[in-house]
């Protein structure tokens, strides 16, 4: 322990169902409002019960926003979370708990600090209060504030009466002395920022609900599908509030076709879903190429085909998006790699949907929506909301020919035009036609010349590390972070990461330009790297990794040692 004072990775690991969240959430809560910087993620089974639930909080003195194998302690509830977790141990870990917690094969092996957590539940009110005492015990091993979590305990079961509240209580200050007492023996040290007091904690979840009611979201529907479910019960949650309508339909088609029905009425709507609810709206997809109606699309993915690992993340469904839906129509792809980014970019993408009238798909992936760290809070009032809706004449084309491919869009009811959407190929006007020369015309103004507007205001990746280093790691989405810290240990590597995925702007060729080009990308073929192949960017190799869990620090910097060998 002593090698890592200034950032203390814990796990606490046991059974779906057996409260182990509870545990995070008084510690998220009570170590950011006692200064502390923290970052958490999960790892979890496909079950309701049963099976072996991880989740990671680093505590340190600066700022963590990635994921890191290594765990200093780990706190076991149940046998068989050491087997679990095992190539993630050292000869540093100490475990924290109760010897019935662990495989007899480990006794020996592992840093044991014997804490009888169950039977000292039981005295300060049951064994149900284990985990809050377990919560207590953690928050004393770093000194932290104990008012924090006395506050968060009172508001979380005051419905269940002042008795539960009080035991919780106690069992919570019982838990607190014994982690003081062990905070010395075991050489924690994590200096406190007070600047973080003033941080706010946001998951990737979190960040694109906000992002969303900031665009200007005032209808999602949506069918329940790990891991994206959790921005859309963000969102109705806030429905009230915020006057927004939130939908749970009977399936994605419904889903996607009441989203593109919403913009077509004049509203701004947005679909959650995973690479399996995607793959049902790929014809209404296709319909909303053809309509040129806006909708914004926000999957959430997990590793596939069919329903592969449904609780575990890849970077997998990049060429669903890019290709999904029959005939040739532009979208836009985006990809957010932290949580404030998140925010920004899913209002923008509502901005862009409107502006194009074309879908918006915002990318994410269970590690992104399950992990959250604390932030500055975002300056909201930046983002700029901005509708591109027209009021129509008497003589009103809804698809009007442009020079920019875009045509002025108008909504049913606003202006003395007539309002026609349609999926056939169409005149100017909406009606339906067959013409040869009108269906090249019309085609080449979705393919062509709407694309070519897009990829004018396509954002450039953002550059960091050494500008004249030979080696260039290429990232997208969440991996951001991960790569970020992994090259604090090396000179001689830059890092290029993108959010906008597509369509790209020309010049992201010279950017890759005379570099070698190493892409990083949680997926078994390189979706994003092939995408720049099709630009003319060579790409000199990938480091990939698929096997459902998210790239370690550690991973990456043992992969970019053997990329420099």
């Amino acid at each position: 322990m002593a090698k890592i004072k200034n950032d203390i990775s814990i796990v606490l690991g046991g059974a779906a169902g057996q409260g182990i969240q509870t545990i995070e959430e008084i510690l998220s809560f009570s170590l950011r409002a006692s200064g502390y910087h923290l970052f958490a993620t999960k790892d979890y089974m496909s079950r309701v019960r049963g099976g072996i639930n991880t989740t990671e909080i680093r505590i340190s003195s600066h700022s963590v926003r990635a994921f890191v194998s290594r765990i200093d302690i780990l706190i076991p509830f149940i046998k068989g979370v050491l087997s679990w977790v095992q190539d993630r141990l050292s000869d540093e870990t100490v475990v924290i708990g109760e010897k019935v917690n662990i495989e007899h094969s480990f006794l020996e092996k592992i840093n044991l600090v014997e804490v009888p957590l169950t039977s000292m539940a039981k005295e300060a009110g049951g064994a149900l209060f284990t985990n809050t005492l377990s919560g207590g015990l953690i928050l004393g091993l770093f000194k932290a504030e104990l008012k924090p979590a006395e506050i968060y305990l009172k508001e979380r079961f005051s419905s269940k009466g002042s008795d539960v509240v009080d035991k919780n209580i106690t069992a919570l200050k019982r838990g607190y002395q014994i982690g003081m007492e062990l905070s010395d023996q075991l050489e924690i040290s994590v200096e406190r920022d007070e600047k973080v007091k003033e941080n706010i904690l946001l998951s990737g979840t979190e960040a694109i609900g906000i992002g969303a009611l900031a665009g200007g979201m005032n209808f999602l529907s949506f069918y329940p599908m790990s891991p994206s479910t959790g921005v859309s019960t963000f969102a109705a949650h806030n429905a009230e509030e915020f006057g927004i309508v939130v939908e749970q339909v009977e399936d994605e088609i419904a889903a996607i076709n009441m989203a593109i029905g919403a913009w077509f009425a004049g509203a701004r709507a947005m679909v959650s879903t995973s690479g399996g609810g995607f793959a049902l709206m790929s014809e209404v997809l296709s319909l909303a190429g053809m309509a040129e109606n806006p909708v914004v699309i926000h999957l959430a993915q997990r590793p596939g085909p069919a329903t592969g690992l449904p609780t575990r993340t890849m970077q997998g469904d990049l060429n669903l998006v890019l290709y999904s839906g029959h005939g040739d129509f532009p979208r836009i792809v985006l990809a957010p790699g932290d949580i404030k980014e998140a925010i920004f970019l899913t209002a923008e993408a509502f901005n862009l949907a409107d502006r194009f009238q074309v879908p918006v798909i915002i990318l994410t992936d269970e590690y992104f929506v399950d992990s959250y760290y604390d932030i500055p809070f975002p300056d909201i009032k930046a983002i700029n909301f901005k509708q591109h809706i027209v009021k129509s004449p008497r003589d009103y084309k809804r698809y009007a020919l442009t020079e920019d491919g875009i045509s002025p869009r108008a909504i049913p009811g606003y202006g003395e035009g007539i309002v026609i959407a349609n999926g056939n190929e169409h005149d100017e006007f909406g009606d339906t036609t067959e013409d040869a020369d009108l269906t090249n015309i019309m085609q080449e103004k979705r393919a062509h010349k709407k694309l070519s507007t897009i990829r004018k205001v396509a954002t450039s990746p953002k550059v960091s590390g050494n500008s004249n280093a030979e080696v260039t790691l290429v990232s997208w989405g969440s991996t951001y972070h991960i790569v970020e810290e992994a090259l604090k240990d090396f000179d001689d590597i830059s890092h290029v990461h993108f959010s906008w995925i597509y369509p790209l702007n020309p010049e992201v060729v010279n950017i890759l330009s005379n570099r070698r080009i190493i892409a990083v990308e949680n997926n078994v073929t390189p979706h994003f790297a092939n995408l720049l192949k099709t630009m003319g960017v060579k790409i000199d190799g990938a480091i990939l990794k698929y096997d459902g869990r998210p790239f370690s620090v550690e991973y990456l910097k043992e992969a970019i040692k053997e990329v420099l060998k």
